[in-house]
This record gives structure tokens, sequence and C-alpha cells, in this order.
């Protein structure tokens, strides 16, 4: 009755909600959503490790052969004379009865058949039945958070945290510990490290000098820094000034006796 008014190809069950050892278990829990108004379509029950299991009920021979298909015909001799009253509503009583042993005896006759082909290969019967190591609740997706919510099952919610690309260097003014990554300490967020003092001023790394554009001169990588020239200037405008200073009282008296 469960395969009833279920597509044959469709097997999308949606997710586990709950699972139990045995059957009984979980059609409780089956109950218990329908219960709380989650739709009964929505709704699976997945065997998982399923395995067959043959019970050997007995030995098979000629007698118990011939046991079964007496049984069998009993049937068959049922139906015959069924057919044969309603063709004829005044057939008589012994010629019921006679169609009913007419067909014990063909039901006898047909298993006897049958017993001597396979008797080689089976000499025993058996009942063959299905089991599962345990069994799982499922619910689409539509209604998945409704069931968990009744049995009290739902599932946490993971922080994922954006992947770290390794390759991009660090950015202006990010404090940079040796032998760390930094994208470790902007994005993880970690404790400093031990290196470092409480107070102490951390200079910053000089950013990277923009790239030239078409047409811009660049200055040459040996020559003098702007401050640089202006102290070299300042040192020859010294020495240019002592080169024509005014002489000394000595110098002039020596002047004049050259003079004279």
């Amino acid at each position: 009755m469960s395969m009833l008014n279920r597509p044959a190809g469709n097997t999308a069950v949606g997710d586990t909600v709950a699972s139990m050892r045995d059957y009984e278990s979980a059609q409780k829990t089956v109950s218990k959503l329908i219960a709380g108004e989650v739709p009964a379509r929505d709704i699976a029950i997945v065997g998982q490790g399923v395995r067959t299991i043959e019970r050997i009920t007995g030995r098979l021979g000629y007698a118990a052969a011939a046991r079964s298909g007496a049984v069998n015909g009993v049937l068959i001799g049922l139906l015959l004379s069924a057919i044969l009253v309603i063709g004829n509503p005044d057939v008589p009583m012994q010629l019921f009865v006679g169609f009913v042993f007419i067909g014990v005896a063909l039901g006898m006759i047909l298993s006897l058949v049958t017993y001597a082909i396979v008797r080689r290969r089976r000499d025993f019967a058996s009942v063959t039945q299905l089991a599962a190591d345990h069994y799982e609740v499922t619910v689409q997706a539509a209604s998945l958070a409704k069931a968990r919510g009744l049995l009290g099952t739902g599932q946490r919610t993971e922080v994922v945290h954006p992947p770290v690309n390794l390759d991009e260097p660090p950015r202006y003014g990010e404090r940079v510990t040796p032998g760390t990554n930094p994208q470790d300490s902007a994005v993880g967020g970690g404790p400093a490290s031990e290196t470092e003092r409480i107070g102490e001023h951390v200079i910053p790394p000089r950013p990277a000098d923009p790239v030239p554009r078409y047409g811009e001169r660049v200055p040459d990588a040996d020559a003098p820094a702007p401050a640089q020239k202006e102290a070299a200037a300042g040192t020859d405008g010294r020495e240019s000034g002592a080169s024509f200073a005014e002489p000394s009282g000595d110098d002039n008296g020596a002047a004049a006796d050259e003079r004279a």
C-alpha cells in the first residue's frame, strides 16, 4: 500500500531528519510529522544497509511436494466448480465435489513434476524477507525546517570565511609580523605577536613607487636627492665667501710698504 501514488522513477527522498533502529520507531516518527501538519508526500522512510534473509522452513520430499500440491489443488477445484455452477445452476452436488477432487489431483501432479525438476538444485523449502540495519526518516526541502522544528533536530549554523589570497601583498599601514602571513592577521583577527611591545611606535612600510606614465621622465637612480643637492650648494657658497673675504690688518700694512 505504501507504494501507491508514487512515481516509479523519482528517487529524490530529501534530507534525513531522524534515524531509528527498527521500522516501528520510524513509523511513529512519520505519524508525529503528519500530526504536525508536515505534508505526507514530502516524507519517506529509507532503509539503510538492506539485506535479504532466507529462513529455511523444512526439507523437501515427494510427500511434502504432494501435500503442498493438494492444498493448491483444492483452490483449483473450487474455481472449476464455481465456473460450472455459474454456467449450469442445476448441476448435481456430486459433480461439484468431483471437480474439487479433480483440482486436488491436478495440484499434486504439478507439484510433484516441479519438485522432480528442481530437487537436484534445491531440496529444502524457505521463506525470503528483507531487513535493514537502520531506517532513516527523510523530508523534502520544502518542509525540512518545519520537520526539524517538530523533532528538535535543527542544524547549527556554520560561519564560512572566504578563502584568503596568499599572493596578495599587505595593504598600506598593515602591521606585518616576521614569520607570519599578513592575511592571517587581517582575516583571522588573531592575537598580536609576542615580539610586539605595548606602546611601541611601529613605522608603516614605505609604499611602492607608482608606475610612471607614458612620456613622464624618470629620474636616474644614481642622481643625488634634492636634499643632497641643497646641502652641496650651501657648502660651495661658504667656500666661495671665504676666498673673497677682506684681508686682515697685517696684509694691509704689507701692501702699503710695497706701494712706498
